[in-house]
């Protein structure tokens, strides 16, 4: 990962640059899974409100990947994380995921919590990579779901 990228809270001028973000990541899937995956319908403007979204940018502030994370009970929810196809591989979404590891830890969360989709299935390997067990699978909201714990 470059060091020059940063990682700070989104703002209200970061919401088309995530969409688009979002868009590009999961546009692959649509045909797999049947319809547009629920982060690309996600209401990032209500998240970006809420500051639950956190964007990865380079020198020029250009948005590279995001993570939309937040609280819940003893645990963190890991909702989405995102990277640009031209800046994958150069480990931006480890950077976000531990970010959130570590934001989840100042807040004392005993876990951090996620779900992806089933068809997603390199996401069912790199997650594992990272130290998330699988907990479950479920069928939810029309989306066949994985999820995972990491024990923090």
């Amino acid at each position: 990962m470059d060091n020059k990228l940063r990682i700070r809270p989104a703002v209200g001028r970061d919401v088309q640059s995530v969409r688009i973000c979002a868009e590009g990541a999961y546009e692959q899937y649509v045909d797999a899974i049947g319809k547009a995956p629920a982060p690309m319908v996600a209401d990032f403007e209500a998240l970006i409100a809420a500051e639950h979204v956190h964007v990865a940018v380079n020198p020029d502030n250009e948005v590279l990947g995001f993570i939309v994370f937040y609280p819940t009970d003893q645990h963190v929810l890991l909702e989405n994380v995102a990277v640009k196809a031209s800046a994958s591989g150069q480990g931006i979404g480890k950077a976000l995921i531990a970010f959130c590891e570590a934001s989840a830890r100042k807040l004392g969360a005993r876990s951090i919590k996620l779900y992806t989709n089933e068809k997603m299935t390199e996401n069912l390997s790199i997650y594992p990579h990272l130290g998330y067990k699988e907990t479950g699978r479920v069928t939810e909201d029309g989306f066949e779901r994985v999820y995972f714990e990491k024990v923090i």
